[in-house]
């Protein structure tokens, strides 16, 4: 449905079919094969086949922990979520700047050259009207999808409407091959509408602070018709996880908190864009103040754009080139950075380089050079960030694995120097033997009753450390800081009750850092028993380490604090960004507790879940050696079958010790260069 006409698209209504999109997909990939060479799309190749191969090592082990009937449900839910997480991974790159900066011309040049011309919006003035996500997601297939304005006046953050799509419209591009109809469905992100002042304000996209005089309540004013729009298109980089955010200026930053708070923090790098015609100006100097310097954690490149102005025939190149070194030295002083991180670029030049195929004039549009340096920036950081994560959790459940085969391996190994030690003993010396065996099966039974309570007790004290990170909990916290705040939803007001917020958030965390010590404790001393008086495998309990969250939490209350601060919502103090502010950190805050919680309760699986799979696993093996022994003293021909059974169960185990070996090597496997 049409919010402005009231009226049903075909378009909208009518996805393309599978053909048509594999169709649409080859189409692309041919047209875009030359655009795709480039240093950033290799190395973005490179990163997405070592992801691609991590995800199926990680199902091998899944597959074969299934096989070996040592599958766990909580654990195996786990892999596959691992799984996931790695095959929906993607790398973001945040654009930033004033309008007619040429943001949008940059993303035609390095997206949609192949096109032979424009197919994004460019113009002079403002074009980009509403925060755009370039991206490609095979389920939905070629399309634009478009959050409408009206939805600012909910308490939804747009992260919470992207998991509703019924609220969004969807324009589907049935015709890749079409320039005009791409053009069509992109130019969406440029249109307004007309809305009375009253509706504006209910938007937050009015503020009657910054006007002197009486307002006229029939007066109209131009707002975006969309709050938000995602570009679903199929190109070669777009579908090896990049996404590219498009920001349309200070305004949205400004009236829209979590473009702040969440969505420019969680870019693996911030490309923040001036004019070279323009210099620094003191609304580009706001931006990066407010919005880009403020986030921690990420590279920020400056990208000094339209640098084909200063281009002059009747100067030499060494003559240009120290006009554009005055520039960027200008622009590195009054932004407090390194030169280093600016690059000077024509995107215009670019994308007329890249049409033409002028290879002189790419170079020289410094497209090349910019592409380089975001590639060296964003992978090495999301590399890491995965093997910090994905691969220490998984290599840790790989070496449970190992462990509890290597106690298998052990208990075999016993069994066989015993059976083969009965060779010419008397039915007697089997005899005590079934004796000795059948008392340590006893004790063993009675042992487990022990480790069962002990789970039993180790399972209600992870019940309450999971309990202070439950959404209830948050909750509770959450209306504690309202109180504080009084309601008066001031920026006075928001400091008292941040202040609330933040400190019940780290006070939950360092209590559940201590509860898992004691947990921790108690399963260390159980393995170490086993080990002791059982012989099983030795295995170091992990450790919960929360640091990640506690960091997640410092930076979100520095980006809040920055963005109470701002002159956005000190001036103004409107009841609706601050409200929209409040209601942005809080979603943040359920969307950490909720990672937290989880990370808490995989991590009480996998420290748990060894030690007592090994502890029922060595009751499975006393079972079968009095089963057997027994079998032997009826009758002495079975020892040798019995030890043929044991050397077969042997060799096995050091197969699929070797195959945990492959496994880990090839989870460990370092990213190609």
């Amino acid at each position: 449905m049409n919010p402005k006409t009231g009226m049903s698209s075909a378009k909208e209504n009518t996805p393309p079919d599978n053909s048509n999109v594999v169709a649409l997909e080859d189409f692309v990939q041919s047209r875009s094969a030359k655009a795709a060479v480039g240093g950033f799309s290799q190395q973005l190749t490179f990163f997405k086949r070592w992801r691609d191969d991590l995800a199926q090592a990680i199902a091998d082990y899944q597959t074969w922990v299934e096989r070996q009937g040592i599958s766990d449900g909580e654990q195996d839910l786990r892999v596959y979520e691992l799984i996931e997480t790695l095959h929906s991974d993607k790398l973001t790159v945040a654009l930033v700047a004033e309008f007619s900066r040429g943001k949008t011309e940059l993303l035609n040049a390095i997206f949609f050259a192949d096109y032979k011309q424009r197919l994004l919006p460019s113009a002079a003035g403002r074009t980009t009207m509403c925060p755009t996500e370039l991206r490609w997601d095979e389920k939905d297939g070629p399309c634009v999808k478009l959050l409408p304005i009206e939805t600012r006046k909910t308490a939804l953050t747009i992260s919470e409407y992207k998991r509703t799509p019924v609220h969004w419209t969807t324009l589907h591009i049935l015709k890749l091959s079409s320039a005009d109809e791409v053009r069509e469905a992109l130019s969406e992100v440029t249109k307004t509408k007309k809305v009375n002042i009253r509706e504006a304000q209910e938007l937050g996209l009015y503020d009657p602070h910054a006007r002197a005089g009486k307002l006229d309540p029939k007066e109209m004013v131009d707002v975006p018709v969309w709050r938000h729009a995602v570009v679903n298109f199929p190109h070669p980089l777009l579908k090896q996880g990049l996404v590219v955010l498009d920001t349309p200026g200070l305004n949205a930053l400004g009236v829209e908190p979590e473009l702040t708070l969440s969505t420019l923090a969680n870019a693996q790098a911030i490309l923040f864009i001036l004019a070279a015609d323009t210099g620094v100006t003191k609304t580009d100097l706001d931006v990066w103040s407010n919005h880009v310097s403020t986030v921690k954690g990420n590279p920020h490149l400056v990208a000094l754009n339209k640098i084909d102005i200063l281009w002059d025939e009747l100067h030499d190149d060494a003559a240009v080139a120290q006009t554009i070194s005055r520039q960027v030295e200008e622009v590195a002083r009054a932004l407090h950075v390194d030169r280093k991180t600016i690059f000077p670029v024509s995107a215009q030049k670019g994308l007329v380089a890249k049409i033409k195929g002028d290879r002189a004039m790419a170079d020289k549009s410094g497209l090349s050079a910019l592409e380089q340096k975001l590639s060296e920036d964003i992978i090495p950081s999301r590399h890491m960030l995965i093997r910090n994560r994905i691969v220490h959790e998984i290599s840790g459940r790989v070496e449970s694995s190992r462990a509890l085969l290597q106690s298998k391996l052990n208990g075999v190994n016993k069994q066989l120097a015993e059976l083969k030690a009965l060779s010419g003993k008397n039915l007697d010396a089997i005899q005590k033997m079934v004796a000795r065996m059948r008392q340590e099966k006893q004790k063993y039974d009675k042992e487990l009753e022990g480790f069962q309570l002990t789970r039993a007790a180790l399972s209600k004290q992870a019940q309450i450390l999971l309990g202070r990170l439950s959404m209830k909990s948050l909750d509770d916290l959450i209306a504690k800081t309202r109180i504080d705040m009084n309601e008066t939803w001031t920026t006075r007001g928001l400091k008292t009750g941040m202040a609330t917020f933040f400190a019940g958030t780290l006070e939950r965390m360092e209590k559940v850092s201590h509860e898992a010590d004691e947990i921790r404790q108690v399963i260390e001393a159980i393995y170490l028993r086993l080990h002791t008086e059982y012989g099983l495998a030795k295995i170091i309990p992990p450790r919960l380490s929360l640091l990640p969250f506690v960091m997640e939490f410092k930076k979100l209350e520095e980006r809040a604090n920055v963005f109470r601060d701002s002159p956005v919502t000190v001036m103004t103090e409107q009841h609706f960004v601050v409200n929209k502010f409040f209601i942005t950190l809080v979603s943040q805050a359920r969307q950490l507790f909720n990672e937290c919680n989880a990370a808490s309760k995989n991590w009480f699986q996998a420290a748990v879940t060894p030690v007592f799979a090994q502890i029922q696993q060595h009751k499975i093996m006393i079972d079968r050696s009095f089963e057997a022994l027994k079998k032997i003293h009826e009758n002495m021909d079975s020892l040798g079958e019995r030890i043929s059974e044991l050397e077969e169960a042997r060799k096995d185990l050091e197969s699929q010790m070797k195959t945990t070996e492959t496994l880990l090597e090839r989870i460990h496997r370092p990213l190609a260069d």
